[in-house]
């Protein structure tokens, strides 16, 4: 669970239930609470020490919501939650994406943004699929907000939607006694030991995220594995082999449900090479222009990638690994 060294509550956050909820929690703890619609820092001209700043800060606030995002290729579209997560993992993509904002904020509102994807749900005769965690890992916050708790139940009772989210996280107790109706689909984030102790700061470790996918399992969740992002290092097969070896090996034997794969090679682009500089200028992520080739994705800005024949053996390698171990249906992509 995540524990805040100071909150911000924008000043009609407090006139939701979640708003006053978390005020409770907190107000008599040793921790600063802030009513202002601005979030500050007192770090602000130094990127290291606001980044460390933010990781230690939650803000409470109300979602405007509108037009929901695409989330291609995990979902249909984002479901606004949660925005920023309490991780320090150095390759994070949120350090581009919310560099000015590195701090967790969570949106009280939730029932407005559920009657949102129910109209988006009614738009469409086919199932449509909402993703929880594209700007956020947002189980750390939930024994005291509940958001997926309400979220789970939402989706629970929708004939043709479906809910996903995705963590590193393991404060998922809560959630193990819910009705879900297997329209909720948890997947967990996972690694090698070395990239997991090299560049996930502030995160469980490999054993902890996959006792935790043991209990979603057992509580009958569908579930899956996003092994991302991938690093090509020296003897990365045996280590990557190890880790889907130890993945098999723990799922109960009475699950019943495919177990989804989704595989992710590590890629970067160079305002996000500048903006991890700024963070981790010590970093040692292999950022090196001369060693990868450059890209455009789908948004329209380009990116540097492993080489075509590097891909290429990776995926191979997960494709034969994992589908000896399960089958090649449960893996959802390997990018």
């Amino acid at each position: 669970m995540f524990v805040p060294k100071r909150i911000f509550f924008e000043k009609k956050a407090l006139e939701y239930a979640i708003g006053q909820k978390i005020y409770d929690k907190f107000k008599d703890k040793n921790v600063d609470i802030i009513i202002d619609n601005r979030v500050h820092f007192q770090a602000n001209d130094n990127p290291a020490l606001k980044y460390k700043e933010g990781k230690q800060t939650l803000v409470v606030g109300v979602k405007r919501v509108s037009k929901f995002e695409t989330c291609k290729p995990s979902a249909d579209y984002q479901l606004p939650l949660i925005s920023g997560c309490t991780g320090q993992c150095e390759y994070c993509y949120l350090n581009t994406k919310l560099g000015d904002k590195p701090y967790t904020k969570v949106f009280v509102n939730v029932d407005d943004i559920l009657d949102n994807a129910k109209k988006y749900i009614a738009k469409s005769d086919n199932i449509t699929i909402f993703e929880g965690s594209a700007t956020s890992d947002p189980i750390p916050v939930e024994p005291y907000t509940n958001i997926l708790e309400r979220t789970i139940n939402f989706f629970a009772k929708e004939k043709n939607g479906l809910f996903r989210f995705v963590t590193k996280y393991t404060d998922v107790d809560t959630l193990l006694t819910l009705d879900h109706n297997n329209h909720t689909t948890i997947r967990f984030s996972i690694n090698t030991d070395k990239i997991i102790s090299a560049y996930e700061h502030s995160t469980p470790s490999k054993s902890r995220r996959i006792e935790a996918s043991q209990k979603i399992m057992n509580a009958g969740y569908p579930s899956g594995f996003i092994i991302a992002p991938v690093f090509l290092y020296d003897d990365w097969k045996t280590d990557y082999s190890e880790l889907i070896d130890e993945l098999s090996a723990k799922v109960p034997k009475n699950y019943k449900h495919d177990i989804s794969f989704e595989v992710i090679s590590h890629r970067y682009t160079i305002t996000a090479k500048n903006k991890i500089l700024n963070v981790f200028p010590n970093t040692t992520l292999p950022m090196n222009e001369d060693e990868r080739k450059f890209k455009y994705g789908q948004f329209g800005y380009g990116k540097y990638v492993y080489t075509k024949e590097q891909l290429s053996e990776m995926k191979e390698f997960f494709t034969q690994k994992i589908s000896s171990l399960f089958s090649k249906e449960n893996i959802k992509y390997i990018i």
